[in-house]
């Protein structure tokens, strides 16, 4: 739908709404006289007025409701161009194209009042003298705008929650269903490593945990095509009730309109009971499905048995990043803490911590499982975790400092203490969002990679 706000030469200003289907133009009279019907004696006359005093506008789009003429047009533009059709009459004053206009049948007059106590179109006679002599009357046009004026908020709220279903559906069900597909194949991959050390004593297990993981991608699957097929069809109903609105508004003549308030109320409360789009942890792939205590267990019992069994033999530690407090062996394995008196000046890297003991891994890790064991010896005093390469490696800064920053998790070992450090505070680990590197320091003897 697009909104087009525009000013005429006069100064009248029009809003146009349209969604291709549809043209809503909404006028204000430039003329400031009053229009003061006629009356016979004994009624009171309705002035409409347009003052720029009284003018309000509400939600920057419609004004009061004395105040503007709703034009709305469905083809009405062919109706106007073959304006001298027989039976067809303009009614300047609600701006509509009906069908022509009812007689009162006591006064043969035309029902241009609305009798508000009676609900129904009257004739000036009835209001001034008749029947309807005393009861609250207002011009039929004025009625059939206040009317037309709800239709129209009914219609645009409507085309809001459409539009809203819509994005649901293309958006939000479409991009969970390609998350479902990518968690499951993580998932997947998960599993199959974990199993590939010990496939042999695990392939029923394996086929188990694969299955588990099936039916629940099956039943998001299903939980996604049975939201698609309920908001399609809830789509499917607001609109044809919309379209039922809008032709009862561009179509319906003037003294029918006014009655057919019960009506409106009806398809009102058939458009709330759709209810809005919400999305839920249902639709989402429960990762728990993969969780095996057999496969935990005998993973744990595999690492433990040595390192021939499980492990990388090409981790070792990166020289450009050993701290100056620290000595490398020639294998780049083995960190070993340096008093004072034995430490040397190095050439300055960019990558080296320079007041921290550090040192990282020389393996960048984007995927996958990876263990290493390493021997800590004699040593009191050590951290042993990953981080990101994108760590602080200048300053005393807590920047640098292991398990102080959120670019850092670590397993911390002092005084017979252990505690697991992340931005200072002992937290529980989470999924990382870049690749990282094993990340180590030591203050005491020395820490070894095993495998």
């Amino acid at each position: 739908m697009s909104v087009n706000n525009q000013q005429n030469e006069n100064g009248c200003g029009d809003v146009r709404l349209t969604n291709g289907t549809i043209l809503l133009l909404l006028l204000r009279r430039c003329t400031c006289s009053s229009l003061s019907p006629r009356m016979t004696e004994g009624f009171t006359a309705c002035d409409l007025t347009c003052s720029a005093a009284t003018e309000k506008a509400s939600n920057g789009r419609r004004m009061d409701l004395e105040q503007p003429i709703f034009s709305v047009l469905t083809g009405g533009l062919r109706a106007q161009q073959a304006g001298g059709a027989v039976g067809a009459t303009s009614d300047t004053e609600s701006g509509i194209f009906s069908a022509e206009a009812e007689l009162c049948v006591e006064h043969d007059s035309e029902l241009d009042w609305f009798c508000g106590t009676e609900q129904k179109p009257v004739c000036s006679q009835c209001a001034s003298s008749g029947s309807c002599r005393g009861h609250a009357v207002t011009p039929l046009a004025t009625r059939v705008t206040a009317v037309r004026n709800q239709l129209v908020d009914v219609c645009e709220k409507m085309q809001l929650q459409a539009k809203r279903i819509e994005r649901f559906i293309e958006q939000t069900l479409s991009a969970k269903e390609q998350k479902l597909q990518s968690a499951a194949s993580r998932t997947r991959e998960q599993v199959l490593a974990q199993i590939s050390a010990v496939r042999e004593a695990l392939e029923e297990e394996e086929q188990r945990l694969l299955e588990e993981v099936q039916r629940e991608e099956e039943r998001v699957e299903q939980c996604l095509l049975t939201q698609r097929a309920h908001w399609n069809q809830a789509l499917t109903s607001l609109t044809q009730t919309r379209s039922h609105l809008v032709h009862t508004l561009t179509h319906t003549p003037d003294a029918q309109l006014v009655t057919s308030l019960e009506e409106i109320a009806e398809r009102m409360e058939e458009a709330e009971g759709v209810g809005e789009p919400r999305d839920t942890e249902q639709l989402s792939l429960n990762t728990a499905c993969s969780d095996s205590k057999l496969l935990r267990g005998l993973w744990a019992s595999a690492l433990l048995l040595g390192p021939k069994v499980y492990g990388s033999p090409l981790l070792k530690f990166d020289e450009r990043t050993v701290s100056p407090l620290l000595s490398l062996s020639e294998d780049s394995c083995t960190l070993t803490f340096l008093h004072k008196k034995s430490r040397q000046s190095l050439p300055y890297d960019p990558a080296r911590f320079d007041c921290w003991p550090n040192a990282l891994g020389s393996m960048l890790m984007s995927s996958g499982t990876h263990t290493w064991v390493l021997d800590v010896g004699q040593s009191g005093a050590f951290k042993v975790g990953v981080c990101y390469a994108s760590l602080e490696r200048k300053g005393s800064g807590n920047e640098a400092r292991l398990g102080y920053n959120n670019q850092s998790w670590v397993l911390s070992h002092y005084d017979g203490d252990y505690s697991f450090c992340h931005a200072g505070k002992k937290v529980p680990l989470q999924q990382f969002s870049a690749p990282l590197l094993l990340a180590c320091a030591v203050t005491d003897d020395s820490i070894t990679i095993l495998h």
